[in-house]
């Protein structure tokens, strides 16, 4: 009887192919895992009226002051979404209120008033940086005859040519 050797195709095929594999995916450059997240922000800016969209049009409009005392925005945004719907309600020329905010407010009373914002559908409202860093809600006057056209004839303030950033 003859003895014949069977060979084991499957594993033959396997042990020469995997190192194979391995050498040619093992072999592959792989990207370096990055350790930290780098925010590319910009440099400070000074506001400079000469080439910023600045608020001096609008500083000398008639402002209801109200005083937001620290740490208590949310206790009363109830009370400024209301003065901001009577403020919508009157539809004065010039008009707004100016939230007098100082160093002891905390970023919660800043979102409170972002909120109260949203609450009473104020179309206009920031900060004056730069100057007095109180929080403002502008109300531009909508005529009444005018209104039923649509928003498109609002008639906002004229602003002036040196008001506008005119370079790059």
């Amino acid at each position: 009887m003859r003895v014949r050797k069977i060979y084991y195709v499957p594993g033959l095929i396997s042990a020469l192919l995997i190192p194979i594999l391995f050498w040619y995916y093992g072999n592959q450059r792989v990207h370096p895992l990055y350790g930290a997240v780098v925010f590319g922000t910009p440099s400070k800016h000074t506001s400079s009226d000469s080439i910023d969209n600045t608020f001096e049009p609008l500083r000398n409009w008639n402002y209801k002051k109200i005083i937001v005392k620290p740490n208590t925005a949310l206790q009363y945004q109830q009370y400024y979404v209301s003065e901001l719907k009577k403020l919508q309600q009157r539809n004065e020329k010039e008009s707004g209120i100016e939230f007098i905010i100082g160093d002891k407010n905390n970023y919660q009373d800043l979102i409170a008033l972002i909120d109260a914002m949203k609450l009473s559908n104020q179309e206009t409202y920031g900060v004056d940086v730069g100057h007095t860093n109180h929080f403002f809600a502008v109300h531009f006057y909508k005529d009444p005859e005018r209104a039923e056209y649509g928003d498109d004839l609002i008639e906002y303030p004229t602003y002036h040519e040196e008001y506008y950033f005119t370079d790059f």
